[in-house]
């Protein structure tokens, strides 16, 4: 058989491959361009969404779209798309049993984005895992720690763990323990108290402020001082109240007291030797 033999046999299915194989290149540009498009559109609703959800939906939508393209490619060349995606679904259960712990990770991200015990942008606590949300995805949530690191931590580890957000709500409370010496005046450290928390403009005044004997400790008497203040300026107040504390006490002539121990040392020795010099 010569080549016009060849080519007169097999140029119809050349010619059918070649159609397929266009429009399977014409459906992957456009499948591209597409992606961009529904990727572009979920983020232009960042400003009427939650901006925890916009990296999830943004890319189940790409991820969507992807899987669209791929069917009608497979589509083009003659394949039963019907039949594939049913295989597909066989397949993804044994892979899905495979990957048990990846798919806890996937529920757990989605149940985190339904019920959002946090945002983006809230300093929350898991275990000994503190940090600034930057991001829920779909496996994993991205944190940002105080002293600049990256944590990526597993969906369900956060989810499964108990989680304290300390920016969700607007106002906190500030905790502060002065000691005193059991020989000054409990009085004048609790006006010290009050007086400082009269100079400090950004503590709320409801709730009021609150001021107690907290414990009559072993070697001081501790007073506690309960004030709120709006989150974002928790620290700030916090700190300002502790570097006045020290020198308000002074001023008044209180004192700080160190933590004091007496100890009764008894010598058996020397005791046995006096009482034997006695009876001699």
């Amino acid at each position: 058989m010569d080549i016009n033999e060849l080519v007169s046999e097999y140029w119809p299915h050349l010619m059918v491959l070649a159609i397929a194989l266009g429009k399977a290149i014409l459906i992957l540009i456009a499948t591209g361009f597409a992606a961009r498009l529904a990727r572009r559109g979920v983020q232009r609703l960042s400003g009427r969404l939650d901006a925890t959800l916009i990296p999830v939906l943004s890319n189940m939508a790409v991820w969507g779209v992807y899987i669209v393209g791929l069917l009608m490619v497979l589509g083009s060349f003659g394949v039963n798309t019907t039949s594939l995606v049913a295989l597909l679904g066989a397949t993804g259960i044994a892979v899905g049993l495979a990957l048990k712990d990846t798919l806890q990770n996937i529920a757990a991200g989605f149940i985190l984005l339904g019920l959002r015990p946090f945002r983006v942008g809230d300093f929350i606590q898991f275990g000994d895992i503190m940090g600034t949300v930057q991001e829920v995805g779909l496996f994993t949530t991205q944190l940002d720690t105080t002293d600049g690191l990256r944590i990526s931590a597993p969906n369900s580890n956060v989810w499964g763990q108990t989680l304290t957000n300390f920016t969700r709500n607007a106002t906190r409370r500030i905790e502060i323990v002065a000691s005193i010496a059991y020989g000054d005046s409990i009085d004048t450290g609790m006006e010290v108290l009050r007086r400082l928390v009269a100079e400090e403009e950004r503590i709320l005044p409801e709730p009021a402020p609150a001021f107690a004997v907290r414990a009559l400790a072993d070697s001081s008497v501790n007073l506690h001082l309960r004030a709120w203040a709006r989150t974002d300026e928790y620290w700030d107040v916090y700190w300002a109240l502790m570097k006045k504390l020290k020198p308000a006490l002074e001023a008044e002539g209180l004192t700080i007291p160190f933590p004091q121990r007496e100890l009764h040392i008894v010598n058996q020795v020397a005791d046995q030797r006096r009482e034997q010099t006695v009876h001699e």
